[in-house]
C-alpha cells in the first residue's frame, strides 16, 4: 500500500469539565442539536454529542477528577482528547501494516466505535507531536 486516502472528518472528542455548561454551549449558544443526551443522562453510554452535519459530530467526554491527576492525565492536559477521520474499506484493510510500515505505533484496535454514522471499525494511533488519531471504516 503506497498510501491511504482520508476522506473526511468523523468526529472530535474534547475533554469537558462540565458536562451541562458544555451541552449549553453547543446546543443553545451554537445552535447544535445534541445526540445521545438522554442516554448519557440514564447512565446507558458514556458521553453525549452534538452534531455539526449529516456526517461529523463532536464528542463531549466528561473529565472525571481522577483523570486529571491519574493516568489519564496525559490526555487531559488539553481539551482535546483526540480527533478521527474516515478512510475507505480497500486503505483500512491494510491500515495497522501501513502504519507499522512507517514506524507508527498502534495504540489500539482494530476495535468498535460509535461514530457520526454509528459503529464502524477503528485503529488508534498518535501524530509526531502527540496528539492521537482515529482512523476508521464503514
Amino acid at each position: 500500500m503506497k498510501s491511504i486516502k482520508i476522506t473526511e472528518l468523523d468526529h472530535i472528542v474534547l475533554n469537558v469539565r462540565d458536562i451541562g455548561r458544555s451541552l449549553a454551549f453547543y446546543t443553545r449558544v451554537l445552535g447544535l442539536k445534541g445526540e445521545r443526551v438522554q442516554q448519557f443522562k440514564k447512565g446507558k453510554v458514556g458521553f453525549p454529542s452534538v452534531r455539526i452535519n449529516e456526517h461529523t459530530i463532536i464528542d463531549l467526554l466528561p473529565l472525571k477528577e481522577s483523570d486529571v491527576r491519574g493516568k489519564s492525565a496525559e490526555k487531559t492536559k488539553t481539551n482535546l482528547n483526540h480527533f478521527c477521520l474516515v478512510v475507505e474499506k480497500e486503505d483500512f484493510s491494510g491500515i495497522v501494516d501501513y502504519l507499522q510500515g512507517h514506524g507508527i505505533s498502534i495504540r489500539q484496535g482494530p476495535i468498535s466505535r460509535w461514530g457520526a454514522r454509528g459503529r464502524a471499525t477503528s485503529v488508534y494511533f498518535l501524530d509526531p507531536d502527540g496528539n492521537e488519531i482515529e482512523a476508521r471504516c464503514y
